[in-house]
């Protein structure tokens, strides 16, 4: 991967205004096509399959009237009036809103059929509306029309003031506090890169890929049902680790330029390097996002599917916009003491001091402190982290309600009326639904009904009881004492639920349901609640097998997990403080305290997930190099953290300047899950990854990398800090100095094909154009070494090039290049199909030099034809049973136009052949 990463820098420098440019004609035309297609998001949460879904979705096939999106309007009568007083304007109102398109129904509150709720002294009423549909089936303009008309009632001698779903709004309140923490990342960039004009690409390349996103989902909402949240969570990600991702490749490169180094080199040097990272790092993002389906909730997966597309983006854009931008900038990014030293001297650096003392370092400093009592260092942290995690016990979850809108807002204050006025429960009525189609009695069934659900506790009263117009199904409101998101009212469902069995059997009656938005979300949260435990296995499982792949170590991906486990207990204690206890509401813009969004818990973990392995990956993985190269436990930690903890202290403040920045937008929607996340990243970042990762190292020793052979042979090497490039930049050198090959073999060993055994060392190497015909009776080596060529076979050790290609890097590129022509193939036929596009990086495999033989025997234009192909630089490998020339062999040596692009080597298992330069 790092080779391909190293060309690909390569190339995005060199095609840099042509690559910017399409990012930005990309953003216009999703742009366009989002503004044209004019989607809308829903704020409906379902969970197919829970009772309280199944009884809205049987609601609006038998009882229309009531299972569309719902108002109120609350009047309240002043100077000592009573409701009664103002009849005439209530009932003029409720006329005009009738008259609203996509209002189905607006009775007057005083019919005696359906008539309002009145609070104890009949100052207070409650006027109720019902659209048709859901929010978006309806015009969105009705809304404001009904706002505009109980505007318009509201006088001094009666208040009037609009509530209900209807005002549940799909726009994401978007503010300063966002735009805030942008500048606060900004500025952090400039103090890390001492600069101004680096420090804004990161911004730049993580505003263009949210952008796109953003726009994408606006687009998609046409066809789609997608939650409002999930604009504000992509966008809240995918601008924290796309700054971060650019981060990490523009500091290394920005760290090579200071070396020295080429401009274009070390662009595609920082991809290979850091780019492998970043692609790591974005992948265990995207698979614990994507994961999220294990809840088997729609909603969420949606969710969950968008927010991973965006960091997907984010890391595309890293790759390749970054990497353009860098090469325009070119000799600008390099520091500026570096350019006056080079420009000194010539364009070069001169000679580092070897005398000179090492820069003190903070880093340096820190990492020994954590370091020099291991098991303290432990203690402390899960001592202190214990202690944050306390608070978890209090932390209830619950799906928000209109309580939970911003104060001031006409939604929250509508919602603390009703609860001032008429208690918290007639802001989360319960509706119990049954089948009444069997009765003989259906007025009596409902009374009787009515009468055992208000004999249940926490039942304030029922507030209408009544079958619908087919007589065959009854439908009862029951006013809970206590709010939507309280015990109480959880109780009650549960109550509810207990007495079905038994009212079906005394009322022969059937499916009784209990429904509405309250118990709807009272499913919804015990979903989420129950699908917690297999996410966190799945999550905690997958950082196991994710980290024994990059760092080759049983105890290392151990000790990651547990660090996660501790930032996600600290995140959520930080959470039940502010939102359970109410610390720091003001600074945080808190406005209401409760129950907390329930899909913030397993949102969280997913999201945190992956920004705790990116941190362990980029400081772990330099620590792990460290001691693959010198063997020095103790010094590889120390040389590690300080080589990494700038840069990733840097990214985690940006990370948690981005999440504080969400949270001051006062959606509390969104306001928990910015919390946690701006918590659990301080927490991961600095008493994770920077205290408790290096002590564990440190009280491990060298057995923190101990692997069993067995899973090292099992595992696939995952080369995620660009050590292919060292290959890659060797064979370059190689190139220069030996001119360009089709094939080059460098102490090569493989393991035969279908015996025990392996092939090799070989070494040697062929100039594009060849005929190469290898010799072997030994039927295992000749395929081996065919294999080899064609990409078919990884080398075991040594060096193996295809042109420009590697193994086992670009195994992929190497088969992609290569044609085999199998025994027994029509090989005119085969080789007639290959196009001249690409002949000269390309590799023909022919098994038989016999079926080469035979072809040539019955067409005349086969060897011309093999000329043509020679001629453009495409090598040909033909197998040969026989240690000696054959006859075939000698045919083509004399047809060949120039005889002296034919060679003949012979492989065995035992010994190095080398290359011969006779022609038979």
């Amino acid at each position: 991967m790092s080779s391909s990463l190293y060309r690909l820098g390569r190339l995005m420098a060199s095609l840099r205004w042509k690559v910017v440019g399409a990012w930005v004609a990309l953003l216009v035309i999703v742009g366009g096509l989002a503004v044209g297609l004019g989607g809308t998001f829903s704020t409906d949460i379902e969970i197919p399959g829970t009772e309280g879904q199944r009884g809205i979705d049987t609601l609006a096939h038998r009882f229309p009237e009531m299972g569309g999106t719902s108002g109120q309007v609350v009047l309240r009568a002043q100077d000592g009036t009573t409701v009664d007083d103002h009849q005439d304007e209530i009932d003029a109102l409720m006329d005009e809103i009738a008259e609203i398109d996509g209002v189905a129904a607006a009775p007057s509150p005083f019919d005696e059929v359906s008539p309002g709720t009145r609070n104890d002294d009949d100052t207070a009423l409650i006027a109720q509306f019902q659209m048709d549909g859901q929010t978006g089936e309806f015009p969105a303009e009705s809304v404001d029309e009904i706002t505009e008309l109980v505007d318009g009632a509201d006088t001094a001698a009666l208040d009037a003031s609009i509530g209900g779903q209807v005002l549940q709004s799909a726009e994401i309140p978007f503010g300063a506090g966002e735009v805030i923490g942008v500048i606060v990342a900004l500025i952090i960039l400039a103090i890390v890169f001492r600069s101004l004009v680096p420090a804004i690409i990161p911004i730049v390349t993580a505003v263009v890929g949210v952008g796109v996103s953003m726009m994408a989902l606006v687009a998609l909402s046409a066809g789609l049902e997608i939650p409002s949240v999930t604009t504000a969570l992509g966008a809240m990600l995918g601008l924290a680790v796309g700054i971060d991702y650019a981060l990490f490749i523009l500091s290394r490169h920005r760290d090579q330029l200071s070396h020295g180094d080429d401009v274009h080199e070390s662009i595609g040097t920082s991809l290979a390097t850091s780019g492998s990272a970043v692609i790591f790092a974005g992948m265990t993002v995207i698979v614990a996002l994507v994961g999220l389906f294990i809840t088997g909730i729609p909603f969420l997966t949606v969710m969950g599917v968008a927010a991973a597309a965006t960091v997907a983006l984010s890391v595309i854009v890293a790759l390749t916009m970054l990497p353009a931008i860098m090469g325009i900038l070119g000799e600008r990014l390099r520091p500026r003491r570096t350019r006056r030293l080079m420009a000194e001297n010539g364009g070069a650096l001169p000679a580092a001091d070897p005398q000179a003392r090492p820069r003190r370092s903070l880093g340096r400093t820190w990492v020994r402190l954590v370091t020099k009592v291991p098991a303290l260092t432990i203690l402390v942290v899960i001592v202190g982290v214990g202690a944050l995690a306390i608070p978890i016990k209090d932390l209830e979850l619950a799906l928000p309600d209109l309580g939970t809108e911003p104060t001031g807002t006409a939604a929250r204050d509508t919602y603390d009326l009703v609860a001032e006025e008429f208690g918290p429960g007639y802001n989360g009525p319960l509706l119990v639904t049954a089948d009444i189609i069997n009765s003989t009695d259906p007025l009596g069934v409902v009374d009787e009904l009515e009468s055992d659900i208000a004999s249940l506790d926490h039942v304030k009263e029922v507030q209408l009881a009544t079958p619908n117009q087919g007589a065959d199904m009854a439908v009862v409101a029951v006013i809970p004492e206590g709010g939507p998101t309280e015990q109480s009212t959880k109780d009650l469902v549960l109550a509810l639920r207990g007495s079905a069995e038994s009212w079906e059997e005394d009322l022969s009656i059937s499916d009784v349901t209990v429904t509405g938005s309250t118990a709807v979300g009272i499913d919804v949260t015990d979903k989420l609640s129950d699908a917690l435990l297999p996410f966190a296995l799945f999550v905690v499982g997958l950082s196991l097998i994710l980290l024994a792949l990059v760092f080759r170590s049983v105890w290392v991906p151990l000790k990651a997990s547990v660090g996660y486990l501790f930032s996600v207990l600290a995140a959520f204690g930080a959470t039940s403080m502010v939102f359970e206890y109410g610390w720091f509401n003001g600074p945080l813009f808190v406005d209401v305290n409760g129950p907390v969004v329930s899909f913030m818990p397993i949102m969280v973990m997913g999201v945190l997930f992956g920004l705790a392995m990116d941190y362990e990956v980029f400081l772990v993985s330099r620590m792990r190099e460290e001691f693959v190269h010198t063997g020095d436990a103790r010094g590889a930690i120390e040389r590690g953290f300080t080589a990494n903890a700038p840069v990733v202290t840097a990214a985690a403040l940006i990370m948690v300047a981005v999440f504080a920045g969400f949270v001051t937008s006062g959606w509390f929607m969104l306001q928990p899950i910015a919390v946690a996340l701006a918590v659990g990243v301080l927490v991961d970042a600095f008493v994770v990854r920077m205290t408790f990762v290096p002590a564990v190292l440190a009280l491990l020793g060298r057995h923190a990398w101990w692997l069993p052979g067995w899973l090292s042979r099992a595992l696939p090497t995952v080369d995620v800090e660009g050590e292919g490039l060292a290959a890659v930049l060797e064979h370059r050198r190689w190139t220069e100095a030996h001119g360009r090959h089709s094939l080059r073999l460098e102490e090569t060993v493989a393991p035969l094909l279908g015996e025990p055994g392996t092939l090799g060392p070989l070494t040697g190497s062929v100039v594009p154009g060849t005929l190469l015909v290898v010799r072997a009776p030994d039927d295992a080596a000749r395929e081996t070494f065919l294999a080899l060529c064609a990409g078919r076979l990884t080398p075991r050790s040594g060096v193996l090039a295809v042109h420009d290609r590697l193994a086992p890097d670009d195994l992929g590129a190497i088969q992609a290049r290569s044609h085999w022509i199998g025994t027994g193939a029509r090989v005119s036929r085969r080789l007639a199909e290959i196009g001249g596009h690409g002949l000269g990086t390309s590799v023909i495999v022919i098994e038989q030099i016999e079926d080469l033989a035979h072809a040539a025997t019955g067409d005349d234009m086969l060897v011309e034809r093999l000329d043509a192909l020679l001629a453009k630089g495409a090598t040909l490998v033909v197998g040969s049973r026989s240690a000696v020339p054959i006859d075939a062999e000698r045919h083509l040596a004399s047809t060949l136009r120039d005889p002296r692009r034919l060679l003949a080597l012979s492989v065995q298992r035992s010994t190095a052949p080398a290359l011969e330069g006779a022609r038979a």
